[in-house]
């Protein structure tokens, strides 16, 4: 994946999200969670030059970059929660990113929720509800505790739409931090 609007200001770990929500947009909406390494750009293609040469970065001029590498399907059979607490990474895993699309309501619809649901009924209140939007998270952690998020809205889906920051989702880059604890 190469990134081509992404702000050279950025930060590799911003850039990197981009990247990854630039790649799953272009997957099209409706996908599962996708979970992606990010790796070193220059000990990437120090260590592993075949590697880095597939991935075609050979000639990218960057030298202190990220280079997300997407994981194996995510099952569906478990809880994301759950997935993400057996997860452990090798040394060379400097960072995650998780790429994952939820329906969300706005604040004002909170006090509309009826109290006593389950979770399977919070979730078809949550899809029925007239104000709810579909969106796509990718946060994206690094094991020195940096981390930075990308959304994007279904109903405004263009790359000068995606809003980004570091607490934009803060219990899902929390779980992929602890992806990392000892």
């Amino acid at each position: 994946m190469t990134m081509s609007n992404t702000p050279m200001a950025a930060s590799p770990l911003t850039r990197a999200v981009l990247e990854i929500d630039e790649y799953v947009s272009g997957l099209g909406w409706d996908q599962p969670a996708r979970l992606f390494a990010l790796v070193d750009t220059a000990r990437l293609r120090a260590d592993q030059p075949s590697l880095a040469d597939r991935l075609g970065l050979q000639d990218e001029p960057e030298t202190s970059g990220l280079t997300p590498i997407e994981q194996d399907e995510i099952p569906t059979d478990q809880a994301l929660d759950e997935f993400l607490g057996t997860i452990a990474w090798p040394d060379a895993v400097v960072g995650c990113a998780l790429a994952v699309e939820r329906l969300m309501l706005p604040p004002s619809a909170e006090a509309q929720v009826p109290q006593g649901l389950n979770e399977k009924k919070l979730a078809r209140w949550v899809a029925e509800h007239p104000d709810r939007q579909e969106v796509r998270m990718t946060v994206g952690v690094l094991r020195d505790g940096a981390r930075d998020s990308a959304l994007r809205l279904r109903e405004k889906d263009t790359a000068t739409e995606v809003l980004t920051g570091s607490d934009l989702v803060p219990g899902l880059a929390e779980a992929l931090t602890a992806t990392f604890a000892e």
